[in-house]
């Protein structure tokens, strides 16, 4: 063992040292504590575990190894909203304070699986605000320049993985404080479909729109953390189970649409370097296939003031009733404001709010039929501090323009960092799309990821190998060689499915392909055979397992489904032929596939 090997933060590089022995967790956690004590005040922390607490964690994965826990060792820190069994919970108001009996339910899925947490962080009090300087433990430092906000609300869990102290980090969103952070600090913010990770244990905001989020370096170790957090809580009454979206797919093919705001919607309150910043990430997503529309966003726009210029604010109200009207000198001033503001809210307010947004849902879902996915600025401009104490109400507000409709539409978004100011202060955008889409945006954020930046968080760092899936959750495999394929006739029935396009493969030489008759639409059987077999061509899609009922109904006889070997060892499910037509069938084999057959026939 190498006595200063230090490895990475990423998860996949942590959990192959582990593995290889290069390092132990404890040695591990010896050198990062050091690296946070030494390192300058960002204004992270509300609380830190002592080393003897920490030992408690890491005693617990004794018996276990990386290849049993999928978190094994990982060190994770925790917006100080969220519980933590034995640890307070402040919510950045010290008179507010409790210590939980039990973790959140989330933060409990994150513990079974071996991640250690480090401690609780910093945050806009009571989770109001995008700037992260309403706190009484001072406000959250830029991790690029420490006279510039952090962002909030979740600013000590976004710096925590941006400064090197954590792989990943929870924060919360109900208007942007799992995003805004993120992009001032050159990290992943994933902000997941409502109810996909449960509540059950965090300090609320707006109970009916707030979002467990998760910080990360790359996309992969976002995805990783979700697959373990995302359990279904039957005790969180805003928990929903995961149905894959019919879009998802739609954004892995070849081509695929990005609906961006009109010109004249867009803003950037005079931060030129961010205009040319989007305008460049606008040339990296047509990089890798997107077409950009320009579309409508005023339905989301009017949505987004419904969230603070609207009863929403009453939730916030609500979270904290006893308190406020107690001891409302326990609140930061501008929190107190803010949420004063409920008791001039009316339940009729409230119901009229509802009907017009009922509405609005309606014209955004119009909306996002026009493209696959869509993409704005995650924030239009960055603040200094002082700036922001200055005019912490206005200039907030201004953070919130792409951000603040999220959660009342019901999206999922994924904040993706994706250039550098001039003055080195980074900036990043939002990819979203309709619920239930979470890990679609996932893989096409990495893809922008990499095509945009070459560094994680503030350090530099190699980007990593991606680990993201080829196939999405609640999908799974087909294989067609014949009418299905790209461009063919009846490959309808795959993509009206919600079925993606994965990749063009080869069969083993155990094949033959004969032309069927009848039709329109002509078809090919593939027969497996003993001897004389040939490679053939066919194309590889994935389709939600819930179109797939569906789907086999419409297969005609004589063709089936059944298990296709392809090149390489691996098989896939798809379209075979029975033998007894292929007697009267013309055999096609030698042009190794149903495209180069027609292109003969032409």
């Amino acid at each position: 063992m190498t006595t200063d090997f230090m490895p990475t933060l990423i998860i996949s590089e942590l959990l192959a040292a582990y593995r290889s022995k290069r390092i132990t967790v404890s040695a591990f956690y010896d050198r990062l504590l050091n690296r946070i004590d030494t390192a300058p005040d960002h204004h992270v922390w509300i609380y830190r575990l002592s080393r003897e607490q920490l030992s408690h964690y890491i005693y617990r994965l004794q018996g276990y190894s990386p290849d049993e826990l999928p978190l094994y060792g990982v060190p994770f820190v925790i917006k100080d909203n969220i519980d933590l069994v034995g640890v307070p919970t402040t919510a950045a108001c010290p008179d507010f304070s409790y210590i939980p009996t039990t973790s959140a339910f989330v933060v409990q899925c994150l513990l079974d699986a071996g991640a250690i947490p480090l401690g609780k962080t910093n945050m806009d009090q009571f989770a109001t605000g995008l700037v992260g300087v309403r706190s009484p433990y001072g406000p959250g430092l830029n991790s690029f320049n420490p006279d510039y906000i952090s962002g909030g609300s979740s600013s000590g869990s976004a710096l925590a993985v941006a400064l090197g102290y954590a792989s990943f980090s929870l924060g919360t969103d109900t208007a942007g404080s799992g995003r805004v952070p993120a992009a001032f600090n050159n990290v992943i913010g994933l902000k997941p479909s409502c109810g996909r990770l449960s509540t059950r244990g965090v300090v609320p905001a707006c109970r009916t729109l707030d979002c467990v989020s998760v910080f990360a370096l790359t996309a992969s170790d976002a995805y990783a953390v979700m697959q373990v957090a995302q359990q279904f809580d039957d005790s969180d009454p805003w928990s929903r189970s995961f149905v894959p979206s019919l879009r998802s797919g739609a954004m892995q093919a070849d081509v695929f649409r990005v609906g961006i705001p009109m010109k004249e919607q867009l803003t950037f309150f005079g931060d030129t370097e961010y205009a040319r910043l989007f305008t460049l990430a606008c040339k990296n997503i047509e990089s890798l296939g997107g077409t950009l529309v320009e579309l409508d966003f005023a339905p989301l726009f009017e949505a987004a003031k419904l969230l603070y210029e609207g009863p929403w604010v009453a939730e916030r109200y609500a979270a904290i009733t006893s308190l406020i009207e107690s001891n409302p000198a326990a609140l930061h001033p501008v929190t107190l404001d803010i949420t004063l503001g409920a008791a001039q809210r009316s339940a009729v307010d409230a119901f009229k709010a509802q009907y017009r947004l009922q509405e609005l849902k309606r014209e955004a879902r119009a909306l996002m039929l026009q493209a696959e996915v869509f993409m704005t600025p995650t924030a239009p401009t960055i603040y200094r501090i002082a700036e922001v104490e200055s005019e912490p109400i206005r200039l907030n507000s201004n953070l919130g323009y792409y951000t603040n409709f999220m959660n009342l539409l019901d999206f999922a978004a994924v904040a993706v960092p994706t250039g550098f100011r001039k003055d080195g202060l980074p900036f990043g955008v939002t990819l979203f799309a309709e619920r239930d889409t979470d890990e679609a945006l996932l893989i096409l954020a990495d893809r922008l990821h990499r095509a945009s930046v070459n560094r994680l968080g503030h350090h530099w760092c190699t980007m990593p190998l991606s680990h993201l899936p080829s196939i999405l959750t609640g999908f799974k495999y087909i294989g067609v060689c014949g009418a299905h394929m790209q461009g063919l006739p009846l490959n309808h029935q795959l993509t009206t499915r919600g079925a993606y396009f994965v990749k063009r493969a080869r069969t083993t030489a155990d094949y033959r392909l004969y032309a069927l008759s009848g039709g329109p639409p002509y078809r090919p059987g593939l027969v497996r055979v003993e001897r004389e077999g040939q490679q053939i061509d066919l194309e590889v899609w994935a389709m939600p397992e819930s179109q797939w009922g569906t789907f086999m109904a419409n297969i005609p006889s004589p063709l089936c489904l059944g298990q296709i070997q392809l090149e390489g060892g691996e098989a896939v499910t798809g379209f075979l032929c029975e033998r007894y037509v292929t007697v009267s069938a013309k055999d096609i084999s030698c042009f190794g596939g149903w495209r180069s057959y027609l292109a003969s026939a032409q």
